[in-house]
């Protein structure tokens, strides 16, 4: 079930203006960017780079996931592998907040997300 309509707007707002934070300048942007999606009851953070052989496609690179639990009213944050699975993020499994997924990952206290 896809979150309700009014939390999206809030959830939106709160992920444009993070991006906007941490995008790399303007003309950077066609070599590296960051962006998000929201698929039903998570967001995912991804990169955006140009395909190492062939420069006019991208690839999109997941660096962190979060999925509201409606039930338990949390939000629990995933982190992308090498084995190409989603993980839970051991140090911090769930947080309150949107915002308080956002601060993790950019913080990124353990290199799970960037690196």
């Amino acid at each position: 079930m896809a979150i309700d309509i009014l939390k999206t707007l809030d959830i939106i707002e709160a992920l444009e203006n993070f991006i906007d934070k941490i995008r790399p300048p303007e003309e950077m942007r066609d070599q590296y960017d960051i962006s998000y999606k929201i698929d039903d009851q998570s967001v995912i953070v991804y990169e955006i780079r140009p395909h190492w052989q062939k420069k006019n496609e991208t690839i999109e690179s997941p660096i962190a996931k979060t999925t509201f639990i409606k039930a338990k009213n949390h939000w629990k944050i995933l982190w992308f592998r090498a084995d190409l699975k989603w993980h839970a993020y051991k140090p911090n499994e769930t947080v309150n907040s949107l915002k308080h997924f956002l601060e993790i990952i950019k913080e990124d206290k353990h290199g799970c997300f960037w690196g």
